[in-house]
């Protein structure tokens, strides 16, 4: 890389440059862009995949905070009529301001750790204009992204992505793969936002609230760690069985004992 291009990766923004050529190649391979679609990289850092979207024919937004990055990326890619670059914090951007088309964006980012579950959830709020979204996360965040019921894995975050988006876990990826190598496995996960929501909720503020009070306590039966929403009539009314633990129970059930919220709402 010349002197121009160097960059020392920084802790604070949880940056870790991918520089391995073969899985740069498999992730751009998974993605498979092509001419014509709109597509945003978020954190592109030192343009590792940058150079292969642009490739593709397609137009493309990044979206970078760090300050010092962005000279690099103009310097490298500012010729590109193609290329838009956007200074800010993914966290805070309005990804409306891209476009209004439904399902017209493509996501794509090698996402900080620290900021990767916030994110989703920042752009699932958005997830009417998304096609589909690939990012490379911790292993262990994928895992639980794609989790089913049943398993240790499965909890909050596996069931409010599976609310909006079908979830595929598509590779791992070694720490080796990165400068400077992070102290944990990566993987790529693609995140496909639903085209009719296979279980809508009468009120998805209210799932979130279910979910997140029954997994605060996920080694409680359903019938203690929801004492403080539903009593055992309402989980009962629900189709639930309030002996289970939150882990056991599946998508469906859930949006079930939201729903039952919800009509218990309205006639309080």
């Amino acid at each position: 890389m010349s002197e121009q291009y160097q960059h020392r990766a920084r802790k604070r923004f949880g940056q870790n440059f991918l520089h391995d050529a073969g899985v740069i190649h498999r992730i751009l391979r998974g993605i498979h862009a092509r001419e014509g679609e709109h597509l945003v990289e978020i954190g592109p850092g030192q343009g590792a995949l940058t150079e292969g979207l642009l490739g593709s024919g397609a137009q493309l937004d990044v979206i970078e905070l760090d300050l010092d990055l962005i000279p690099i990326l103009r310097a490298k890619f500012g010729h590109e009529p193609r290329f838009r670059l956007n200074q800010g914090d993914a966290l805070k951007f309005d990804f409306r301001q891209l476009g209004h088309e439904p399902h017209s964006l493509r996501v794509v980012g090698n996402l900080p750790y620290n900021i990767s579950t916030p994110l989703i959830f920042h752009l699932l709020d958005h997830a009417d204009l998304i096609r589909d979204m690939h990012f490379m996360l911790q292993k262990e965040v994928v895992e639980r992204l794609a989790a089913e019921p049943g398993g240790g894995d499965w909890g909050r975050l596996s069931i409010m992505v599976q609310y909006h988006c079908r979830v595929e876990h598509l590779f791992n990826v070694g720490p080796g793969a990165f400068n400077p190598p992070p102290k944990v496995d990566s993987a790529i996960v693609r995140l496909v936002p639903h085209a009719k929501l296979p279980h809508p909720a009468k009120d998805v503020h209210l799932l979130e609230r279910v979910v997140r009070e029954a997994f605060n306590q996920r080694r409680k039966t359903l019938r203690n760690t929801l004492k403080g929403l539903l009593d055992a009539a309402d989980i009962e009314a629900a189709g639930v069985d309030g002996s289970l633990r939150p882990e056991q129970l599946d998508l469906a059930a859930f949006v079930r004992l939201a729903d039952q919220l919800a009509l218990r709402t309205s006639t309080v």
